[in-house]
């Protein structure tokens, strides 16, 4: 089965909440609802900022400490974005269902996968965020991420932006990194053996690539700047939302 690392989403498709999305990119698919601003119980009231309530569910089985470690990274992140002072004593809750990873097809992929949470990490913060931007939660800025797996042979040195599973694994180092629409890295995981100046440079990349907000202008352009192909990271979510507000203006027409 061939896996594509073009990223897709779709809005607003579940009824029964809030804000709905579902996101997928490189064999991860992750369907994330929210629901809020609603009632909070007394024991986990904030009196001056909402509580920020994150559930990861994985693809099979219960959830254990690799979904408590990602749902703890998650909160500390959204909580930066949503306006939390503007909705005091109340919960708002997202639940991010992992319905499809690249282990599905091979039992040894999934023993080694489940070593790690960085593979996945990009798919749930992207979900997240759309799914934030589809229940009009306000928020004071958005994220875009994006992943790296390093290979050092000598002295030559080869990234890999969004790499498959494969390439996680087959990787000297692997790093996952968000930017908020203001350029501000507000996420930064990394794991395995790198230099300081391997992770500077994975940060211009990343930062350069996540802050794009500029159309794709053609295959040569986007190949010279070394984004084979791809929009940058805020311009995939300015581009969905752009689509999600024509479609529901369609009557109009």
């Amino acid at each position: 089965m061939t896996i594509s690392a073009e990223p897709s989403a779709t809005l607003s498709h579940l009824y029964r909440a809030d804000g709905s999305a579902t996101f997928s990119q490189n064999g991860y698919t992750v369907i994330g609802a929210v629901n809020g601003p609603i009632e909070v119980q007394r024991r986990d009231e904030l009196p001056e900022e909402a509580a920020v309530d994150v559930i990861v569910r994985p693809a099979a089985g219960v959830g254990g400490t690799r979904e408590r470690h990602l749902e703890s990274i998650l909160q500390s992140t959204i909580r930066q974005i949503i306006l939390i002072h503007n909705f005091p004593r109340t919960l708002i809750q997202i639940t991010l269902q992992i319905t499809s990873t690249p282990e599905n097809d091979s039992a040894s992929s999934k023993l080694v996968q489940a070593s790690s949470n960085l593979p996945i990490l990009p798919t749930l913060l992207q979900t997240t965020v759309l799914t934030l931007l589809s229940a009009s939660i306000p928020l004071a800025m958005t994220l875009a991420s994006i992943s790296f797996a390093i290979n050092s042979t000598g002295s030559s040195r080869k990234i890999i932006r969004n790499p498959t599973l494969e390439e996680f694994q087959a990787a000297n180092s692997v790093h996952v990194l968000a930017f908020t629409s203001n350029g501000q890295l507000l996420v930064a995981e990394s794991e395995g053996s790198f230099t300081l100046e391997v992770w500077d440079e994975v940060y211009e990349i990343g930062k350069d690539f996540c802050c794009d907000v500029t159309e794709p202008a053609g295959d040569d352009i986007m190949q010279q700047d070394g984004l084979d192909g791809n929009t940058g990271g805020m311009a995939f979510v300015r581009s969905t939302l752009e689509h999600k507000v024509s479609a529901d203006l369609h009557w109009k027409d």
